[in-house]
């Protein structure tokens, strides 16, 4: 995918002037797509505010949040040509740079949300967060971002069978087309900018996806069922551009870094608080909450960690992850 000439233009305009110093103070602009209310939004908030504690004012980081800057593919774009510090995507778009992300999205593969993170934010995780750098994007840390359920239209899911013969948006992440099929669905890859529509017009039956981002699409609006199947924990990710890293002094990346890993403790207060609201707002909005048997689920996905394990260098990576505590 080609990046456009005007997120170039914009992105180098607004990196030009980060390099500016402001007195003695450095800036350091960071760009997603997130709207400012989401608790992802509100971890890179808590990384601002750390970046200016730990610097004692030295540096400081500005956020663009909302698509200011590009999509998440072209954020991560102009990262690599330096044109932009940092941004915030999801793993599942890591995996198009660095493979090593790809086991983020193997269904089930995670018993819980304890599991998840000392997972990663131990020896694995660090792996996985070095191994963007050799596309020069570096990862700094990982932020909570829920489990993925499904949500449909006009029939609820209680078990892997209700899938079949409906069309499951998915994001345009293989693994996630791969699940829904060996599940019974008919995985429809869409933007999710599109969905909205899609659901009213029945171009699909459902999708799937965590409460905050059920809630604040709208998407509970039409999709009365909701599924809570946790079938994958694909968690977001903090980047920095290698080329901009390299132009930080030793004591400046050890502030950011030590600022991501503040924040990332404080994001997962975030969104726990955030998904207990949603939680309760579908039940106001009478969605029914269906909790199904999981473990039927899972064993309908058995194919896709067997094929994802082929690989022998992820067949090692899920080895780690399946005997960590």
């Amino acid at each position: 995918m080609k990046v456009s000439a005007f997120f170039i233009i914009l992105a180098s305009l607004v990196m030009a002037s980060s390099c500016k110093s402001l007195g003695d103070q450095k800036v350091v602009y960071l760009a997603h797509t997130l709207p400012v209310t989401h608790p992802v939004h509100q971890g890179m908030e808590v990384f601002a505010e750390k970046v200016v504690e730990n610097s004692q004012g030295r540096l400081a980081v500005k956020i663009f949040p909302d698509g200011q800057l590009g999509t998440e593919r072209e954020v991560l774009e102009l990262l690599q040509i330096g044109s932009i510090a940092m941004t915030k995507v999801s793993a599942a778009a890591m995996a198009n740079f660095a493979p090593e992300y790809k086991v983020m999205g193997v269904p089930y593969l995670f018993r819980d949300r304890d599991h998840l993170f000392n997972v990663l934010e131990g020896d694995i995780g660090e792996e996985i967060l070095s191994a963007g750098s050799e596309y020069l994007l570096l990862g700094l840390c990982f932020y909570d971002a829920g489990n993925r359920n499904f949500y449909t239209k006009n029939k609820p899911i209680r078990t892997p069978a209700d899938l079949q013969g409906l069309k499951i948006r998915v994001m345009n992440h293989q693994m996630s087309v791969d699940m829904v099929n060996e599940m019974g669905g008919s995985a429809t890859p869409m933007a999710y900018g599109e969905l909205y529509t899609a659901l009213q017009q029945e171009v699909v039956d459902g999708a799937e996806n965590n409460p905050p981002s059920f809630v604040t699409s709208g998407h509970y609006e039409i999709c009365k069922y909701y599924t809570i199947d946790e079938h994958s924990s694909i968690p977001d990710v903090l980047v920095i551009g290698t080329k901009y890293w390299e132009t930080l002094t030793e004591q400046e990346q050890g502030w950011i870094k030590q600022s991501a890993k503040s924040s990332a403790q404080a994001q997962k207060i975030f969104w726990s608080d955030n998904v207990a609201e949603c939680m309760i707002k579908l039940k106001e909005a009478n969605v029914e909450i269906i909790y199904p048997d999981k473990s039927l689920f899972a064993e309908k996905t058995q194919p896709v960690l067997e094929a994802f394990s082929a690989d022998p260098k992820m067949k090692r990576i899920v080895e780690k992850i399946q005997v960590h505590e």
